[in-house]
């Protein structure tokens, strides 16, 4: 089981409440959440109908049909928890939340990088993962862990 982030991973579901999302299949032009994150994997994930919506980690899982659990939850319509979804089709994709960027002069919770990147500005993170080119220019303090790819 290992964090994965990708582009262009979108689905639908008809899943009602606040349970594990049963995916529909890929959206034209899109790769499913097993094509693009991997069984067992867990990502970053939003999904959205209407005015509800939910951003968060999850945990998908290849099965009949496919799966994603909603493990934590990072911000929603619903106070920042799990939102119970009413009837009707939601869209569900793979996402990097904005709460989990870097960006001059803020303080990271978690911060992930996976591309060229540079660090100007001083950061406090509490764990990360840096991935691909970075550059820091800035001072970075680490609280936690910090994985060098």
């Amino acid at each position: 089981m290992a964090f994965s982030i990708n582009d262009r991973v979108k689905e639908t579901t008809t899943t009602t409440g606040t349970g594990t999302l049963n995916l529909a299949g890929a959206v034209e032009g899109f790769e499913t959440f097993v094509a693009g994150i991997g069984t067992t994997n867990t990502t970053f994930y939003a999904i959205f109908a209407g005015t509800q919506f939910e951003v968060g980690v999850g945990t998908v899982t290849d099965a009949t049909p496919d799966t994603l659990s909603r493990t934590t939850v990072i911000s929603s319509s619903n106070s920042d928890n799990l939102v119970n979804f009413s009837a009707g089709e939601k869209t569900v994709i793979c996402t990097l939340p904005a709460s989990r960027t870097p960006s001059a002069a803020m303080t990271a919770q978690n911060f992930i990088s996976t591309h060229d990147t540079t660090i100007t500005e001083d950061q406090t993170i509490a764990s990360g993962v840096l991935a691909g080119p970075v550059t820091v220019t800035g001072t970075v303090i680490v609280t936690g862990s910090l994985v060098v790819i």
